[in-house]
């Protein structure tokens, strides 16, 4: 017959008792400094002392590093530390200048980023023109985009979809920050004409419904 929660029971739990928000502070602060890359959450939480809650933390340190030199920005579902946009011109000198996209690139890499997860032939049909091998591959050796689930249709074909490091390229925390696809038609980095198989929707407000989550 099992017995009720004694006192050696509470003196157990107390063991696991989590260090105190500044302390957890502390400790995603030295995580993602010697970081070179954005840091999940649950990696975190992971390394750090039963009970913590990193998310909780990060939020804390976010608001403690407003206003400061660096900012602690959200990438995905990752979090890291980078310079303050409006201090961005002391970095210029220490800035490698990477090799200009291609028009093609620029076009299957904006396609994928409105319409994921989006296979090879609706990129295509989107376009207007084929795809070349030599364009995606170019886009998954940057690792802007990677392969996303198969299709369950006739050929299951591979989809494709943006990555973490696509967004803190550009300095967004999802791909719903994107600007809308009013303003990239207007500036030719998109056709006019709609996803297939979608009605036409020129609204910002229309964006949203093209990411959704692969889970």
């Amino acid at each position: 017959m099992s017995q009720p929660d004694g006192p050696e029971d509470d003196e157990e739990g107390s063991l696991f008792e989590a260090p105190p928000l500044g302390e957890q502070e502390r400790m995603v602060e030295a995580i993602l400094f010697a970081s070179a890359e954005p840091v999940r959450v649950a990696d975190m939480n992971a390394r750090m002392p039963h009970g913590c809650d990193a998310a909780r933390a990060l939020e804390a340190l976010r608001r403690r590093y407003e206003g400061r030199g660096v900012h602690l920005v959200r990438v995905g579902e990752s979090w890291a530390f980078r310079t303050a946009p409006d201090l961005g011109f002391l970095m210029q000198k220490e800035t490698v200048e990477l090799r200009k996209l291609s028009r093609a690139a620029i076009e299957t890499l904006a396609i994928i980023a409105y319409h994921q997860p989006v296979t090879r032939a609706e990129i295509e049909e989107i376009r207007g023109v084929s795809v070349s091998r030599g364009t995606v591959d170019q886009l998954l050796e940057l690792e802007w985009i990677r392969f996303g689930r198969r299709r369950m249709s006739p050929g299951r074909p591979v989809t494709y979809v943006v990555t973490e490091t696509f967004l803190d390229h550009f300095g967004l925390e999802s791909a719903r920050d994107l600007p809308g696809l009013r303003d990239l038609r207007a500036a030719g980095l998109l056709d006019s004409r709609p996803m297939p198989g979608t009605e036409e929707d020129d609204t910002d407000d229309a964006q949203g419904d093209m990411f959704e989550d692969e889970s």
